[in-house]
């Protein structure tokens, strides 16, 4: 009898070990899947570029503006930075209202990702007039506050708007002003009509920033910088020239190119009880600039110089995957981004995004397009 009861107790016993581990199980399955639908999550509403070989260090893009066509640059950069350079690359977009799955470049509130700038050794921003969350711009302000390196691409200069904080000491509205040296001013070309040409300015010409950069034509025109100071580092001035043809003449007698203004420049900032970090600026930065392989060997010369890289004597810029932008200027239509329907995936490797000028664009034919 003792032998049955005993023999009873450890099948029971046994039983509810087998349904213990069972649970378990289930559970830790229930957990992957979770992980994993997060992750899917993530990478659907950002494009993870991963290095070739070896990474030396992680960037990430932040695209979201109206007019230039930032989410077309940001992808074409990032391919650049993660296949030819050996960065770890993340590029995150605006996307539309209401949880939308699409690319809405008009929506100001809609970048998604900020928290991927926790591990980021370098921010390259090309925003306008943003207005992230309080949530976002916690992730933001970590990031100024530990001094990391920041590359703003032309609207950056304004990337942020209103007066909440980031810190005690920057509001959205001063980000422009106080982390990248100059704030919204103007635009000193004539919009759409005349171009910009670069200068290498006097005592520059050996930064590690210029290194194999020759001349470069923006048809984006020049803005007005009028804020910096002694303590910035002027790299190239924009001369404006006669038209948008990248063979056009400089105007030469022209009172707004005496002095001409900054084209590209280094600063340095310190938010109230952070780390001093430093940042180079550039108001050019179009899809349509960036045409130029110059242009492109500038931004990519700055990504490793701010991250302690050694910049090569002539980097390799050209295209991963072919390069179609798009020309500049406002899309009113409420319904267009929605009905273009792009999303991160289709910036990924191996593909090359085409799409008609917005209506009332110039003629612009000096830049690739794919074969009808």
């Amino acid at each position: 009898m003792t032998f049955v009861l005993a023999n009873f107790e450890y099948s029971y016993w046994k039983k509810g070990l087998i349904m213990l581990f069972r649970l378990q199980r289930c559970l830790l399955l229930a957990v992957i899947v979770l992980l994993f639908a997060d992750s899917a999550v993530r990478a659907a509403d950002r494009l993870v570029l991963e290095p070739k070989g070896e990474s030396r260090g992680h960037i990430v893009l932040v695209s979201g503006d109206e007019e230039y066509r930032s989410e077309e640059v940001m992808p074409m950069l990032g391919k650049i930075l993660s296949q030819k350079h050996g960065f770890r690359c993340t590029v995150l977009f605006a996307f539309g209202p209401d949880g939308a799955e699409y690319i809405d470049s008009n929506n100001q509130e809609g970048i998604r990702g900020f928290e991927s700038l926790q591990q980021a050794d370098l921010m390259i921003i090309a925003t306008r007039f943003r207005h992230p969350s309080a949530e976002q711009a916690a992730h933001i302000s970590a990031f100024l506050k530990a001094g990391k390196p920041i590359i703003g691409l032309r609207t950056a200069t304004h990337a942020f708007r209103g007066g909440e904080k980031f810190s005690d000491d920057l509001t959205y509205d001063q980000f422009g002003r106080q982390i990248l040296g100059e704030q919204w001013v103007s635009h000193h070309g004539h919009h759409k009509v005349e171009g910009a040409r670069s200068v290498v300015e006097a005592g520059a010409e050996k930064h590690p920033v210029l290194s194999g950069v020759a001349e470069i034509f923006a048809p984006s025109d020049v803005y007005g910088v009028i804020h910096l100071t002694d303590k910035d580092q002027i790299l190239l001035r924009g001369a404006i020239t006669e038209t948008l043809d990248p063979q056009s003449k400089t105007l030469a007698d022209d009172k707004r190119n005496m002095p001409m203004q900054p084209l590209a420049w280094l600063h340095s900032y310190q938010l109230q009880g952070g780390a001093a970090g430093r940042s180079f600026c550039t108001t050019a930065g179009a899809a349509v600039d960036f045409v130029d392989e110059d242009l492109r060997r500038l931004i990519v010369n700055a990504a490793i110089y701010l991250t302690g890289g050694k910049v090569p004597e002539k980097a390799d810029v050209e295209y991963v995957d072919p390069f179609y932008p798009t020309f500049y200027g406002f899309i009113n239509d409420g319904n267009y981004y929605r009905q273009l329907n792009l999303k991160p995936a289709d910036f990924g490797l191996g593909k090359s995004p085409w799409r008609n000028d917005p209506a009332g664009s110039p003629k612009w034919p000096f830049r690739p397009a794919p074969k009808q």
